[in-house]
């Protein structure tokens, strides 16, 4: 671990001695376990051998963040890039693990790239409904000289039954009106703020406000495919209540959890690395302090590179964090 990081420079970090104390929080599974026991937990392994333990139907809402099919290191654990019927056959065996854990009316959202989800959607659509697929801009990516730069990627959203919860009204983006329309002299569809005029729009799954996690961002972490927080919150906010219990079998460092915490859900993640499992357990305890979520404020998701002007807005004395200040 370096110690010559630049002073804006939040990304998660971890001691030794901090990784000692916190994988004394990690889980491990050997037998049964009721759902009581896993709430709450990270737990670490192979999630093919634990999937046998859990209980059944206890998932309201599964966040699916797999390896796609790309050759990638996680931090010592390698995965390879496969043909896509290998590929096909590992991710079936996935979906088959978890389809049992999940009530009947659970709702599932699976994160990929462009070219995996040509091979994951078939086998999506032999256990779900699926009913959208959402793209975001992740405004990062190499460029390319033969090809056109890829910054985007899907998240499936699927459901196990026709009986599902979706919230839209918690979940509109918050837009300025730039040309904003009066009937009869008033406002319609729009509402004038002290600070120019808004609209509340209706989420479409062409999603441009997302900002990947970078170096100055507290939420920030060297994990390779980190998820932003601001991503995941949409999902649990629009298909679930607090107190519904939120899924992630491969949870990395942790976002699905931390903002499971954040917004009062019960949750378990599960992952094969525990440096990893050690940098979600710290995000998570400090979640315990501070809920603030990048992108999220005043109980409304904002545009990308817009500043909520609200009462309570936090005033910056040094100790803020910038996700508080400034809405990405």
């Amino acid at each position: 671990m370096s110690s010559n990081h630049a002073d804006r420079n939040r990304t998660l970090r971890c001691t030794p001695e901090e990784l000692s104390d916190l994988s004394k929080a990690i889980m491990s599974v050997e037998d049964s376990v009721s759902i009581e026991d896993i709430s709450g937990q990270l737990i670490k392994g192979n999630f093919h051998e634990i999937a046998y333990f859990l209980p059944e139907q206890f998932i309201d809402l599964l966040i699916l963040d797999p390896p796609y099919n790309l050759t990638k290191n996680f931090n010592g654990n390698l995965f390879k890039k496969q043909d896509d019927q290998q590929y096909e056959e590992w991710f079936r065996r996935v979906i088959e693990s978890i389809v049992p854990l999940m009530k009947s009316n659970a709702t599932a959202y699976i994160c990929s790239d462009w070219m995996t989800s040509t091979i994951i959607v078939p086998v999506l659509k032999d256990y779900f409904s699926v009913r959208n697929r959402i793209t975001w801009e992740r405004e990062k990516g190499r460029g390319a000289k033969r090809n056109w730069k890829n910054n985007t990627e899907d998240i499936w959203f699927c459901t196990k039954s026709e009986e599902y919860y979706f919230d839209v009204e918690i979940v509109k983006l918050k837009r300025r009106v730039l040309a904003p329309y009066r009937l009869k002299g008033m406002p319609k569809d729009w509402t004038q703020e002290a600070d120019g005029n808004y609209r509340l729009t209706h989420p479409s799954n062409i999603w441009t406000d997302i900002t990947v996690p970078f170096w100055s961002m507290p939420e920030n972490t060297s994990h390779p495919t980190q998820k932003p927080e601001k991503l995941f919150a949409k999902l649990i906010l629009a298909s679930t209540k607090e107190g519904d219990f939120i899924f992630d079998p491969f949870v990395g460092s942790g976002t699905a959890c931390v903002v499971a915490e954040k917004l009062h859900r019960n949750w378990c993640g599960v992952d094969i690395n525990e440096e990893y499992l050690c940098w979600a357990k710290k995000r998570i305890n400090d979640a315990h302090h501070n809920q603030s979520i990048q992108g999220y404020c005043d109980g409304v998701f904002w545009e990308r590179n817009s500043t909520p002007q609200s009462s309570n807005a936090p005033v910056d004395d040094g100790n803020t964090d910038i996700a508080q200040l400034k809405i990405f």
